[in-house]
């Protein structure tokens, strides 16, 4: 089995919903708890034993550029896409010669989480099954996250495969941020931008999309107030 050393760093958005917070820094550098987003995100990586980052960059690449130089754990490599923003699939295939052949994970850069018993990360990359799995998401508890109103995004069956939510029904289960999969899958997307859900549709048809369930708290942070709800949270703990 392929050891998972790499990863895709999320990092390139506008963080359009963040404003005004990123009206001057992006997205990735708003602080949460004391130290930005980003560094939540590295220092988990590092934690889990993952060597090297790969982060796309876009929107005031230069300030996020700056920030991570000072980090070496792990070792950070910059895919930029100052040109064009590709969104999560299209950034991945761009960043593909810099990724390698082995699985990888992809962590979004607003990913944050309060652990329960041991790593999630670490159980991921245990969990993780390249003969039976293309991808696998980590999956929070709808019920049981910070900041996230609405209906769920996959249902999980009793083999740990995934599917999607049916319209105007409910699901138990969301995205939490973080994936293993396999990167040569992104090759096979379209040129310019695409989504990762293009890579997960045709899994779920080939049964090969898996999920695993996370512990803890998952936190959504796509909005100031969603950022002041978890810090409040925090606190409350």
């Amino acid at each position: 089995m392929a050891r998972v050393r790499k990863a895709m760093v999320m990092a390139a958005g506008k963080g359009t919903r963040m404003r005004p917070l990123t009206d001057t820094m992006p997205k990735p550098l708003v602080p949460f708890m004391g130290k930005p987003l980003i560094d939540h995100v590295l220092d988990r990586l590092a934690e889990a034993g993952i060597e090297e980052a790969v982060v796309n960059v876009h929107y005031l690449a230069d300030l996020l550029e700056a920030h991570l130089a000072s980090r070496n754990s792990p070792r950070i490599v910059i895919s930029d896409e100052r040109a064009e923003l590709l969104d999560t699939g299209g950034g991945t295939k761009k960043a593909l010669p810099l990724l390698g052949h082995d699985p990888i994970i992809t962590f979004n850069s607003d990913s944050v989480w309060i652990e329960s018993l041991g790593s999630n990360l670490t159980n991921l990359i245990a969990a993780w099954d390249p003969e039976r799995m293309d991808a696998l998401l980590m999956i929070a508890d709808a019920s049981r996250t910070i900041g996230y109103v609405g209906r769920g995004d996959f249902n999980l069956d009793a083999e740990g495969r995934l599917s999607r939510r049916e319209p105007a029904t409910t699901v138990p289960y969301m995205f939490a941020g973080v994936q293993i999969v396999k990167p040569q899958l992104f090759a096979e997307g379209p040129a310019g931008p695409f989504s990762t859900n293009f890579i997960w549709d045709r899994l779920i048809e080939q049964g090969r999309l898996f999920g695993q369930r996370m512990g803890g708290v998952w936190m959504h942070v796509g909005a100031p107030d969603d950022l002041a709800e978890a810090e409040a949270f925090l606190r409350d703990l």
